[in-house]
């Protein structure tokens, strides 16, 4: 009798509808024998709606004290589709029970809107689960050492869904989501893309930082240092499908040494198009000079990606970085108001018609020549590579925005993504 954690997105909560489809579904699992742990989020575009109020009340200021009512607000999304799911249930017959993050508790800190979790108390849920109940619990929230609800930030369902599997040492955590896996890339723009049956963290993780919208990066993190294992499966199939056969669908996450034979060379390609890119020219190249600019972006809480230093020449050297395109301009600004009249620097500029295209592989740690042959397919197509970032399982590149989709076409192609795996 395993323990199954079953975490629920939006849109398979959309509805009363589809609650009940969910209730069916998890009832299932819980008659064929397993103790049954449930995080689902809002009902579709609630939570969006919540804050569109707030915003229509909002201060001039986001304060502490704002941000603070933010997430209580936000908060409730939540604790309505538990109750609904709980109730939804019952009516199937199904022992059911409800709590949201701060009766658990799941301890967080005190970061309002982006808190992160810090502990799970799992005795009221073990003892839920001993007598035959279903548990369900809120996602997205906690509550911080004063008390104080806290939300996750967006996606935080979840990073709570594998905490609790975590804290529960589930056998497995299973997020249901509106695609049926994890794609080699995005299948609209390459429709030849092909469903992994199973993928590393490493991988899942270097994904899911260079723009795969699958799962949030923060549970990707936690599931990987806490080694949960993870599927992610499809909400829409039938709720009656047969329960070993869901159990093996979608792609499973896992660890590297599980792997029953050598990795694909290439086993995704990432791409991001909410990038911009930023030049700082003309600046004496001493030391201290990238701290000064990247400390003060820091400071500003503005997150950096690709970074570059052109080579010096006349005692001044250019600095390149690129940040998300929602920062680009505070982050010119600062660069223009503050940072470079300090440094003497002759000028700050910008392009915001840039993308980033990765290709990422744990095979590539024991493979030669991987990073040459994308340069070699890039500049077949006349794509032009503005900067480069590498680590040991994936390589990116930056490059105009207008050559995204072929690049991405281009690559799946030259490493064989579009074949059937072996």
């Amino acid at each position: 009798m395993a323990l199954i954690v079953h975490k629920y997105g939006g849109t398979s909560m959309g509805s009363t509808e589809r609650i009940a489809q969910v209730a069916k579904r998890v009832a299932k699992w819980a008659r064929a024998g397993h103790r049954m742990v449930v995080v689902p989020s809002a009902m579709s575009g609630e939570t969006n709606r919540l804050l569109g109020l707030a915003k229509e009340l909002a201060p001039a200021r986001q304060t502490p004290e704002y941000l603070r009512e933010l997430d209580m607000l936000a908060s409730t999304g939540e604790q309505v589709s538990v109750g609904l799911l709980a109730i939804a249930l019952q009516a199937e017959g199904q022992p059911a029970v409800s709590y949201a993050g701060w009766q658990v508790p799941i301890r967080t800190s005190s970061a309002y809107t982006k808190a992160r979790i810090d502990s799970i108390d799992d005795q009221r849920v073990r003892a839920d689960l001993d007598a035959g109940k279903v548990v369900i619990i809120t996602g997205f929230q906690g509550v911080d050492e004063d008390d104080n609800i806290t939300t996750l930030g967006r996606g935080g369902s979840d990073t709570s869904a594998v905490a609790v599997a975590a804290a529960l040492k589930a056998d497995e955590c299973l997020i249901f989501t509106d695609v049926d896996g994890v794609y080699t890339t995005d299948p609209r723009v390459v429709p030849e893309a092909r469903r992994m049956a199973r993928i590393s963290f490493e991988e899942m993780l270097e994904m899911a930082s260079l723009g795969s919208k699958v799962l949030q990066i923060r549970s990707v993190e936690f599931a990987g240092k806490y080694k949960v294992p993870m599927r992610v499966l499809s909400s829409f199939t039938p709720w009656d499908i047969d329960i070993a056969e869901e159990a093996q669908s979608g792609t499973l996450i896992t660890f590297e040494e599980d792997e029953p034979m050598e990795q694909a060379v290439v086993s995704g390609i990432a791409f991001n198009r909410d990038e911009a890119k930023i030049s700082v020219l003309g600046v004496p190249d001493r030391p201290g000079i990238a701290y000064q600019i990247l400390g003060a972006v820091a400071d500003a809480n503005i997150e950096v990606d690709v970074i570059i230093q052109n080579l010096s020449k006349d005692g001044k050297t250019d600095f390149s970085f690129t940040v998300n395109r929602n920062d680009y301009a505070r982050a010119v600004d600062l660069l223009k108001d503050r940072v470079a009249p300090a440094l003497g620097a002759a000028e700050v500029v910008g392009d915001t018609r840039i993308c980033k295209v990765s290709i990422v592989g744990i095979g590539m740690r024991s493979h030669v020549g991987v990073a040459a042959r994308m340069f070699r397919v890039l500049s077949e197509e006349g794509i032009n590579i503005q900067m480069i970032s590498t680590s040991e399982i994936k390589t990116s590149v930056v490059i105009d925005e207008k050559y995204m989709e072929l690049a991405v076409r281009a690559l799946h192609r030259a490493f064989d993504l579009d074949q059937p795996a072996a």
